[in-house]
């Protein structure tokens, strides 16, 4: 009788109901978890199914590296919308830096006659790849000393950024940075 009062009264503690073996929550499981731990190393001889393969460490390295992808409508159109994306919160969608953080963090102008004439496509690929002292890198964060940044852009996407920049801002700047291109030629 005295047995049965203590298994009746365990029964009814929910403490002791949670502490039995069956009642497991079910993330704690056997199971992959890829955004943790170590990523294991690729096989030898693999070949990755998308990509152009990059062996540069830095963004001062990337600057004599050519760009793959041709300046095509189709590469500057893909280009346009991962700029208004990703870039244009910090840049403005024009590129001229007139977005509403863009004072505060120190943007620069990306329809600037510095950066569309004397920076290399290379050098824009390694700024977005590597980031810079305040911009984020958007393709190898763990080459960054805070380990800031985000893997999000593929080289790809990466490239047709460059080509956007490059090619395809100018074209749609406002008139009056146009014009002040075309006087500094």
């Amino acid at each position: 009788m005295r047995l049965a009062k203590y298994i009746l009264l365990g029964a009814l503690i929910p403490g002791a109901a949670f502490a039995w073996p069956w009642s497991t929550d079910m993330v704690n499981q056997p199971n992959v978890k890829p955004q943790e731990g170590v990523m294991a190393l690729f096989p030898a001889r693999s070949i990755p199914v998308q990509g152009v393969a990059t062996q540069v460490a830095n963004r001062d390295e990337a600057k004599d590296l050519v760009n793959p992808i041709p300046a095509s409508a189709e590469s500057i159109k893909e280009g346009r919308t991962l700029f208004r994306i990703i870039c244009a919160a910090c840049h403005g969608l024009t590129g001229g830096a007139e977005s509403p953080v863009s004072n505060k963090i120190g943007a620069i102008a990306l329809n600037d006659d510095y950066v569309q004439k004397m920076l290399t496509e290379g050098w824009v690929w390694g700024t977005i790849t590597f980031g810079s002292a305040i911009m984020p890198a958007y393709g190898k964060p763990s080459s960054r000393e805070d380990q800031r940044g985000a893997n999000d852009l593929t080289v790809e996407e990466r490239w047709h950024i460059v080509n956007y920049v490059k090619h395809g801002l100018m074209k749609e700047a406002p008139p009056a940075v146009r014009a002040a291109a075309a006087a500094n030629q």
